[in-house]
């Protein structure tokens, strides 16, 4: 008779095997194969994570889910870490926690966040959703980051908060900018889902604010498939993240949760507004809250890819310096990305800017590349206020968005993401050559 145990190693070992099988098939063919901008980078461990996961049929977020937190906790150094559905839905978890009326100095309807309008629209939306004021600042040439000049010219009297990225895994300048938040009081919230494992004077991007959100989407440093995470060191910001990820509840039982007293100890000892005395804990909301969990599935195959994290950023750092130093040699045509001396990227991809009198536009190279299976993707939104959805919102632009608007119309990026391996970038630059020696006999004559 089969032991569980058995049964489970003998499926692994089956899963080892049809992922062998499926990377036998797979073969760069130059032309024919489409180089992607990014994409999931896996093996065997993470599809027999994710499996074993499955067998154990937990059907919402479970024990993995804690063992993730726990480890990206560590990796982070911070002391707190709750994973979510989406990047998405860690920016709004984290908007939502410092407007909650628990937690202290919060944020309230008018208060103003400086912000970028060079963004992914989700690092924004949560911003207009709680009544919030952007207040909308340029970003620099080359960084892409938003300006720490610009951001001292900026505050009010009613700037409660700072909400940016790193962009592309591009550090911010985090000295100057908590010096600022200091100096004025001001939350800060770090949208790092592009930057996991990036660092700014040896420390890692996201654990210098108040809040620090991450994506594991597929094309991102590390993938769930789907999900994120949000991270602070404030136990009182974390109950409220806590709480509205979990429908805005009181209780802090995990999932599961058997006791009848529940984690608590005391599950009908409380006392909460206008409720009898006693109510169940389990059942008591303290904020307005959602249902943002992820599938302990996810995690299962975090907990894998979070072992290889530093392996990762080594290959998209490569892919990054080989880019770099090929299209150095076309400076003349392009704005090259920049970095800070204190700043070490774990790049997310290759930006670009087609300086202006290049002789060519963005959607012309653009749609080269495109044209020969070589994939970009534009820098996010561009400039936000540019979008149909966004043009009518209210907010506060004070010293114009100069660089922002050069980027809408000029900039895009490359793929630098693990999966691109040496014949891929060897072809890319065979393209990009074809395109100026074309380029150069289409100007003689």
């Amino acid at each position: 008779m089969h032991s569980e145990k058995k049964l489970r190693d003998e499926i692994k070992e089956k899963v080892k095997k049809i992922y062998k099988l499926r990377c036998t098939e797979k073969q760069f063919v130059p032309g024919k194969t489409r180089v992607h901008y990014a994409g999931r980078v896996f093996n065997h461990l993470e599809m027999q994570a994710l499996v074993d996961s499955s067998l154990d049929f937990w059907l919402t977020l479970g024990p993995r889910g804690r063992e993730f937190e726990n480890k990206f906790a560590k990796y982070l150094g911070l002391k707190y870490s709750i994973v979510v559905n989406s990047g998405s839905s860690a920016n709004l978890l984290a908007v939502a926690a410092l407007c909650s009326g628990s937690t202290k100095n919060h944020l309230n309807s008018g208060d103003e966040v400086i912000t970028t309008a060079m963004t992914f629209p989700t690092t924004l939306t949560p911003i207009i959703l709680y009544g919030l004021k952007p207040v909308f600042v340029d970003v620099e040439e080359g960084t892409y980051n938003i300006s720490v000049e610009e951001v001292e010219k900026a505050i009010s009297k009613k700037t409660r908060a700072l909400m940016f990225a790193h962009t592309l895994g591009n550090p911010c300048k985090m000295d100057d900018i908590m010096k600022i938040a200091r100096k004025h009081n001001l939350f800060v919230i770090e949208d790092a889902c592009d930057a996991l494992d990036s660092k700014y004077n040896g420390q890692l991007c996201g654990t210098f604010g108040d809040i620090s959100t991450y994506s594991f989407y597929a094309a991102h440093h590390i993938t769930m498939g789907e999900g994120g995470a949000v991270a602070t060191n404030d136990a009182h910001i974390y109950r409220q993240l806590l709480s509205i990820r979990d429908w805005g509840r009181a209780c802090w039982c995990p999932t599961g949760e058997s006791r009848p007293e529940g984690a608590c100890g005391n599950r009908f000892g409380f006392s909460f507004g206008r409720l009898p005395r006693g109510y169940d804990h389990k059942y008591v909301y303290l904020n307005i809250g959602y249902n943002l969990k992820p599938l302990d599935l996810q995690p299962a195959m975090g907990i894998e890819q979070l072992k290889k994290i530093k392996e990762f950023t080594q290959k998209r750092n490569n892919n990054f310096q080989k880019l770099y130093k090929f299209f150095s040699r076309y400076e003349d045509k392009f704005i090259l990305p920049r970095i800070y001396e204190k700043a070490v990227p774990s790049w997310f991809a290759f930006p670009l800017t087609i300086r202006e009198g290049a002789g060519f536009t963005r959607n012309d190279f653009v749609g080269y590349l495109e044209k020969n299976k070589i994939e970009t993707r534009m820098l996010f939104a561009g400039n936000i206020l540019h979008h149909p959805g966004f043009q009518n919102i209210s907010r506060r632009t004070p010293g114009g968005l100069k660089n922002t608007d050069v980027i809408v119309t000029n900039s895009f990026f490359l793929g630098v993401y693990p999966g691109i391996n040496d014949d891929m970038i060897d072809y890319i630059r065979g393209i990009v050559e074809k395109y100026f020696k074309n380029f150069k006999s289409r100007v003689s004559t």
